[in-house]
């Protein structure tokens, strides 16, 4: 009887002629998504692994010169675009492609595409996430929304339970039909993803498959979660004109306002300060310590005693090495120190802003998948992070070996232009190189919402179970 039941279901779905339109439109969505997606994503990393390659080639030819102007001639870094984005852009747009490494400067991450975008990009992009986050669930509550109703108010409903099908079997067994539905449309689209999957793409995340299926599954538990919801509200609506309005409701609260809200409220929770705020910090903290009792001249003539006490000398002219990369070298791990201290401050900020739109997942399953789907993406806010954590370690290496060089091989009796380094020395630093966060790393910072999603979806079966049996027939 179940199986008759999931089979009426789905075929009353499929011959209904207003979703037919709807369910092909929102699948032609979909999957052009998906391709012009994949297109974009391919040609954007295409672009920025030429551009690293460019920049790689500039470093080595730039001749040979002193390895402190080398420092100052820098290196770009550019942050690759993640495979599976062109599924959901996430914050991609908004956080910055590549940054410039240079001795003395922590440079932030700059030129991303929204600053080039006009004020419609604010809407985000026709992505197959939006589609699945936002479309498809419309389309479930048109699905759904009369799925009972419409039964009780023909009187059919009563008379299918007389026949001896329990209301658990019959409530089920359109919850089951209904989402045999929605996986006929997401499958196929699930499907050309994934064959759009190439070996540059392997090549890129080593991780991608475990990913992918993740986000393939979150999305299939997200659907589940909106196929029972709906049709308990129907099940217990008066009408179907209720039953509609409250799921309209629904969709409009959770889709549009709560994301909006959430965001509000974590920013006044946790308030950022301004760049200018952050950079001025930095600069005040060099000058005067992390204490404000520690004054650069007090650090440079300490190191400049504890030096000379080292190798036995009176003054700097004595000194078998250089003392300005020594000083210099100094100089950039007392700044690094600082920003890591002011850095740590702004990304606990941040930190803690997400976190409370993961939590609000609990009493928003929206809010939990998109969170989710933008972490498996690589297009949220600890992707970004993690680049820029990866840029500055290898600017601080980089400079550090020109320090080096410059502390050891540059005698004091050698005048600055005349100590010039060359291309053996340039090809001695390491080309910058980033890998993806694996798969362990971003479910471990994801649990909230996978237990969000998890929570819906056990306290949804337990209702329906204990409920289904005491649906009004008339």
């Amino acid at each position: 009887m179940l199986r008759i039941v999931i089979k009426k279901e789905f075929l009353t779905a499929v011959r209904d002629i207003r979703l037919q339109i709807s369910g092909a439109v929102i699948l032609v969505l979909m999957l052009t998504a998906v391709l012009v997606g994949k297109q974009g994503q391919k040609k954007i990393q295409q672009q920025r692994a030429n551009a690293q390659a460019e920049m790689q080639e500039k470093w080595l030819s730039q001749g040979n010169k002193h390895p402190h102007s080398a420092a100052h001639f820098g290196q770009f870094a550019f942050k690759p675009k993640p495979v599976l984005s062109f599924l959901d852009i996430g914050l991609d747009n908004f956080t910055g492609i590549s940054v410039f490494l240079e001795a003395h400067k922590q440079n932030e991450v700059l030129f991303s595409a929204a600053q080039d975008s006009n004020g419609m990009s604010r809407f985000g992009e026709m992505t197959a996430a939006l589609v699945l986050q936002f479309l498809l669930p419309l389309l479930i509550i048109f699905l759904t929304f009369n799925i009972f109703s419409k039964e009780r108010e023909e009187g059919t409903l009563k008379l299918i339970h007389a026949q001896g099908l329990s209301m658990r079997q019959l409530f089920f067994g359109k919850v089951l039909g209904t989402f045999l539905m929605v996986l006929f449309l997401f499958v196929p689209v699930i499907v050309l993803a994934y064959c759009l999957l190439d070996q540059d793409s392997a090549a890129l995340d080593t991780h991608l498959t475990s990913k992918f299926l993740w986000m393939a599954s979150s999305y299939a538990s997200y659907f589940l979660i909106l196929v029972l919801l709906c049709v308990l509200v129907s099940a217990f609506a008066r009408s179907s004109g209720l039953s509609l309005l409250v799921l309209l409701g629904m969709w409009i609260s959770s889709c549009v306002i709560l994301p909006k809200a959430a965001a509000n409220m974590a920013d006044k929770l946790y308030p950022a300060p301004s760049q200018f705020d952050f950079r001025n910090n930095i600069k005040e903290q060099v000058k005067n310590g992390l204490d404000g009792h520690n004054p650069s001249d007090v650090r440079l003539n300490e190191l400049k005693q504890k030096v000379l006490k080292e190798y036995g000398v009176e003054t700097i002219e004595e000194l078998p090495i250089n003392w300005s990369g020594i000083a210099m070298q100094a100089g950039e791990e007392y700044t690094d120190q600082v920003y890591d201290a002011e850095f740590a401050k702004i990304e606990k900020i941040f930190t803690k802003q997400n976190n409370t739109t993961e939590w609000l997942g609990f009493i928003n399953p929206y809010l939990a998948i998109r969170n989710l789907s933008m972490a498996l993406a690589g297009t949220n806010f600890y992707h970004h992070t993690n680049f820029a954590r990866a840029a500055e370690s290898h600017r601080r290496k980089f400079v550090k070996t020109m320090n080096k060089d410059m502390e050891v091989n540059h005698k004091p009796a050698i005048a600055y232009s005349d100590y010039k380094v060359g291309e053996e020395m340039w090809s001695s630093t390491a080309e910058f190189e980033y890998d993806l966060p694996s798969t362990s790393s971003i479910l471990s910072r994801q649990w909230r919402s996978i237990t969000a999603l998890g929570l819906w979806m056990l306290v949804l079966l337990a209702l329906s179970t204990i409920y289904s049996n005491k649906i009004p027939t008339i």
